[in-house]
């Protein structure tokens, strides 16, 4: 099945009852600060041009999907003025659903069965991390308790649920990263996100970067992080739909510091598959001959100045084998032979 073509909708900070360490949604965003906040006209406008843009799958569901703030935060007449410009384009079939984003603790049951009332479909959650101290620096507002509560809302109601995490966020470790992944795992989202931490222009984060009270994590640090929480929740069938921020004009101008790259993903998904190579091949009773993987992989390997097959070189374990490309294996499959 096509993933759905999105129409985006942005919110920038609106409803949000705390201003995180991290956060300037204007940057993130990539919308100026001082901007008028999104009214029906503007959501309307939003879904008829993006209704004349060319699709890769025409037949994909159309979703329109509210992107920063914290929609729930918002009072329940502007969510459904909000919601009601999507109304029209719904009841006749030019869109299929609406996806939002909020807090943990802005989301009640009576919350939940609202937005299902009102075309909503998938809700996903920014519980950032599930370490209390790391919530407590980030002054993020919420707490790990905050979470399970909310995810239970939305099934009740039979919304999918999302769940966003950040790596490398102040006062985190690789351990507690970790112990935050394996207890998403525990939540069994529907999908999950992960975002690297940049230091962004206008956040607090900023001004301890530069009093040398942060230290972003390198690209590489971040991405091998990354892979590994991606490798948890694969483990359990999670998939992980997005790693790193959607990249813009307005986000590349505002990042100082920190992790930031147009591949992010890519990257990530290169670091795991040479993981799984190096295990595969390491654990072959008699040295291989052969290594067969998916066409469609093969941009993951010799991509990005082919910095995944030159670290498999390096390692002298493609010495001797013949690397095949099959077209007919599905994504992520290693073959040794």
């Amino acid at each position: 099945m096509a993933a759905p073509f999105i129409i985006p909708i942005f919110i920038s900070h609106q409803g949000c009852p705390h201003q995180c360490v991290f956060c300037n949604q204007h940057h993130i965003a990539g919308q100026g600060e001082g901007a008028e906040p999104t009214g029906p006209a503007e959501v309307a406008m939003a879904i008829d041009e993006a209704l004349t843009w060319p699709r890769r799958h025409p037949g994909a569901e159309v979703q329109v999907a509210f992107y920063g703030g914290t929609f729930t935060g918002l009072s329940r007449a502007r969510q459904a003025e909000l919601l009601g410009a999507v109304a029209p384009y719904l009841d006749v079939g030019r869109v299929g659903s609406i996806r939002l984003s909020t807090r943990p603790d802005c989301l009640t049951p009576d919350d939940a069965a609202f937005l299902k009332a009102h075309g909503v479909t998938t809700v996903e959650l920014g519980v950032q991390s599930m370490t209390p101290a790391v919530l407590d620096r980030c002054q993020r507002g919420h707490t790990a308790a905050d979470v399970r509560p909310a995810v239970a809302a939305l099934r009740q109601v039979g919304l999918i649920v999302g769940i966003q995490l950040m790596v490398g966020l102040p006062g985190e470790s690789p351990a507690s990263l970790m112990a935050s992944a394996r207890q998403v795992v525990a939540l069994a989202p529907d999908f999950v996100r992960i975002y690297p931490t940049v230091v962004v222009a206008g956040s607090r984060l900023a001004a301890w970067y530069a009093d040398g009270c942060y230290r972003p994590l390198s690209l590489a640090r971040a991405v091998a992080l990354t892979a590994r929480t991606k490798q948890l929740l694969d483990a359990a069938s999670i998939p992980v739909v997005r790693m790193g921020l959607h990249d813009s004009p307005g986000l590349a101008a505002g990042i100082v510091a920190g992790p930031h790259h147009p591949a992010f993903g890519e990257l990530v998904k290169a670091r795991v598959l040479t993981w799984r190579i190096r295990q595969q091949l390491a654990a072959a009773p008699i040295p291989p001959r052969e290594l067969r993987l998916a066409r469609r992989d093969q941009s993951l390997l010799f991509g990005q100045g082919r910095a995944a097959v030159r670290r498999l070189e390096r390692s002298g374990l493609l010495q001797g084998l013949r690397l095949i490309f099959d077209p007919e294996l599905p994504r992520d499959t290693v073959l040794v032979s």
